[in-house]
């Protein structure tokens, strides 16, 4: 227990059920429906997370009210690296109880789980788009290190085998780039007496 009233523990098969409506209430928040978010835990995707070794689930309750919870897995950092990382894969907090400290609980907790699991690198996924979580990140010390991008395997086949036509945005992006290209070697060209 901390100084804040704030208690954080870890989910385990026997607390699924009560898990379950927070776990929900976050999908829900993300842009998923409630139906498909109670379908996707009566498939059992809780009681799966919960089973593997490499993942732990840790809740934050406030008066043994379940207010916020993270997600955090640990794995190589890459394919050829023994370095291990731990990875924030989710992390939720039930907008009532924003900025009061809950998210800072959790992630103790995460760091200390980090230096259990032995991991060198702690990698929080943030969306672009979401502007005050990487905001809420780089202000704890996250520094951008990749640009993930993503694709289906079906679209980057066809892409690889030349099937697709340029989509119309694409196609003025690229034209748009060319133009600017040439501008500005025409523009140095003009400055340089060339």
């Amino acid at each position: 227990m901390s100084r804040s009233g704030v208690s954080v523990s870890r989910v385990v098969a026997a607390d699924e059920s009560t898990f379950a409506p927070l776990w929900v209430a976050s999908r829900v928040a993300a842009g998923q429906t409630s139906d498909w978010a109670w379908r996707a835990v009566a498939a059992g995707r809780i009681r799966e997370a919960l089973r593997r070794q490499d993942v732990r689930i840790y809740v934050a309750a406030v008066g043994g009210e379940q207010v916020g919870f993270v997600v955090v897995t640990h794995s190589p950092l890459s394919g050829l690296s023994e370095d291990t990382a731990a990875w924030i894969d989710q992390i939720w907090v039930q907008p009532a109880h924003r900025r009061t400290g809950i998210a800072q609980e959790l992630l103790r907790m995460v760091a200390r789980y980090a230096e259990f699991a032995g991991a060198n690198q702690l990698i929080s996924c943030v969306p672009t788009q979401e502007k005050e979580t990487n905001r809420y990140f780089a202000r704890l010390g996250f520094t951008p290190a990749v640009t993930s991008r993503t694709t289906t395997p079906g679209a980057l086949r066809r892409r690889l085998a030349g099937d697709e036509q340029e989509s119309l945005p694409d196609l003025v992006v690229r034209r748009r780039r060319s133009l600017r290209a040439r501008a500005a070697r025409v523009g140095l060209a003009r400055g340089t007496g060339v």
